[in-house]
Order: structure tokens, then sequence, then C-alpha cells
């Protein structure tokens, strides 16, 4: 049973796709292997940042989390129920309690619907409909999201980007949810669009205790705004942490490696790990042992032929590797003294008129 501030729970979970020229001419199937064995806890009220390079199984891991994308092994559940169960009035249930925002924010409307139409139908379809009609409950979402409610009557054209992805968040937070699943939401808008998106969660973090799992490329974001990170590689949870523990003394190469990728504007501070060489191996064909070893500074023999490190924890910070804590150099980049932000401080841009 989940502990009571447990609001998600995954455990091994393992989702697998056919890969190219599956079948063909009677020869095995090859499954690429886009989550490999994620074990996961989000407390309720907390954000977790998940990070890590493009293909490394951040977004499935998001969409198999929701049950967007079924899973081949393992378990996940919410409150207690079980995700990937496939029953009926499960399903039902488990699209009230959560909701993703996706990356794209004009695509992810459709185009032929206006703003309130696409409010009022999530309204309608879950039973989240006024007796007294959607409008009132339509221009509260809005308003919530910072948009002026007389943008219930536009379609997605004649929006910009920041406001798209603001009537993203209104459709999610529409059904009142417990878990909210935000894929990549920034990546596609500009850096302005991007702080009032980044305030606009800190406020709804702060003003309904909102849960939230923040998939991202942006480490700077996710420092500011997670209570904890999760990087992953290769479709393994590589290491897991308080965020600030995860940046101030991290515990796995590959985690080093992309702290110090972080633009510096300083030119007189050197990075403290040379910039990772080489791609990701191609998971049709992943190489044995520890994943990360073929672009691994540290990497031993026993990382080549030995069994993949287990995430293993200290004083709940977790990292798979055989390296000690302290080991690696410590990030030249010193935190800010002052505590973290949690208001709109820590992104000081205007909203849209």
């Amino acid at each position: 049973m989940s502990q009571p501030d447990i609001i998600l729970e995954a455990d091994d979970v393992v989702v697998r796709f056919p890969g190219p020229g599956a079948g063909l001419l009677g020869l095995q199937r090859r499954s690429v292997q886009a989550v490999n064995g994620v074990s996961l806890q989000v407390r309720r009220g907390e954000t977790i940042g998940i990070v890590g390079e493009s293909g490394s199984g951040k977004s499935t891991l998001g969409r198999a989390l929701l049950g967007l994308e079924p899973i081949s092994g393992g378990h996940v559940l919410l409150d207690g129920l079980a995700v990937s169960d496939g029953r009926r009035a499960d399903l039902r249930m488990l699209r009230r309690r959560t909701a993703m925002v996706f990356q794209d924010p004009a695509n992810s409307l459709n185009p032929r619907l206006t703003v309130g139409e696409t409010l009022a139908e999530v309204l309608r379809v879950h039973g989240k409909a006024p007796r007294g009609g959607t409008a009132p409950r339509i221009a509260e979402l809005l308003a919530m999201v910072g948009l002026d409610p007389a943008l219930a009557g536009r379609r997605p054209a004649a929006l910009s980007g920041g406001q798209c992805q603001r009537v993203g968040i209104a459709r999610a937070l529409a059904v009142e949810p417990s878990l909210v699943v935000a894929d990549e939401c920034v990546a596609a808008l500009d850096v302005s669009i991007q702080g009032q998106v980044i305030n606009l969660f800190l406020d709804l973090k702060e003003r309904i205790g909102l849960t939230l799992i923040f998939i991202a490329h942006d480490l700077a974001i996710v420092r500011r705004l997670c209570d904890r990170v999760a990087v992953m590689y290769l479709g393994r949870i590589v290491e897991e942490g308080p965020t600030e523990s995860v940046f101030r003394e991290p515990r796995h190469p590959y985690t080093a490696a992309l702290i110090a990728s972080i633009p510096e504007i300083d030119p007189d501070i050197a990075l403290p790990l040379a910039p990772m060489g080489g791609e990701p191996p191609s998971p049709l064909a992943p190489p044995p042992g520890c994943p990360f070893h073929p672009r691994c500074p540290y990497a031993e023999d026993r990382c080549r032929t030995g069994p993949a490190p287990a995430l293993r924890r200290v004083d709940d910070h977790g990292w798979a590797c055989i390296l000690e804590p302290g080991t690696l150099p410590a990030p030249v980049r010193e935190p800010p003294t002052s505590p973290p932000l949690t208001t709109r401080e820590a992104f000081p841009c205007p909203d849209p008129a």
C-alpha cells in the first residue's frame, strides 16, 4: 500500500516498441526498450523534474505514468489505483485525476474549436460542467492561468504561443487533477514566454498545491521550479534526489556532465568536467554493463563487463554508479545563498497585456 503522502508510485516500469523492420521475412522481432526498469515515487504537492538528452525516454515515461503509453513490465499506482489495468471504469477515473500539458502548444489544441469550446468539451466529458452552464467555469479557468476571459471566443490561430500554452494548462486544470505531467511545455516558447509559463506553475503550486511532473532539457528552469529531480539516460534513471542535493553534489558522471554543460557567461570560470563526447548508444543495441561507460571518463573494466549498477540511496539521494559520494569534482557554480525562490520573483518578466 502506498504511503499517505505518495500520490504516484512506479515500480520497475518497462516500455518497449517494435524495432525497425520487425518481423520481416520471418526474422526475429527486435524491440526498442525506451524505458528500462524505472522506479519512482511522487509525493503529493511536490514538483519533480525529469531531465536527460533527447532519446533518453523522458516523454515515454511521462506518458506511461498516465496510461497514455502501454507498459511492457512493472506497474504504476495512482493513489492506489493501478494505471495499467486497462479497465474502462478505472481509466475514466484515472483521466479525471490526471492531466498532461503537451510540448507543442498550438498543435495540442483543435484548430476548429474556440478556446471556450475546447474547455467546455473537457468539462462535459468528465462530468464537471456546472448546472448553470459552462461559461462561468471557463472564465474562472482562463483567469486562473492569467488570460482574459474574452479570449474564450478565439481559435488557436488567433493566439500567441504563450497564450496557447496557457489554454493547454487551463484544459489540464479543468478536471481538477491530482497530478499534471508537463512534457517539454516551454521548449518551443520564447524566453520571456517561458518565464510567464513557469511563473504560472509557481503560482499554481502555491495556490492549489499542484503536483507536477516537469519534463525538460533546461536545467536552470528545473533547478528553480522543482523540489526533486530525476536524471534519465538510455531509458534508465541514473540519479534522483532533492534538487539542491543533485546540483550541489552530483554523484553520477552523466549528471555532472549535464550540469557542466549549462552555459556560463563568465569566461574565467573553468568547467569542472569536459563535455561528453559522442552520442548516446542506440537503444536497439545498448552496450553491456553500465550503459554510460562508452562516454564516461571514469569507466573501469567492471563497468564494461559487469551488470548495470543498481540505484543505491544515501540520505534520499540515489545514483546508479560504482563511484562513491565525493569522487566527482564539485560544480564550480555555487548555488545562491538565499532560499530557493518559489514566487514569480524567480522569473521576473511581465505578463502579456
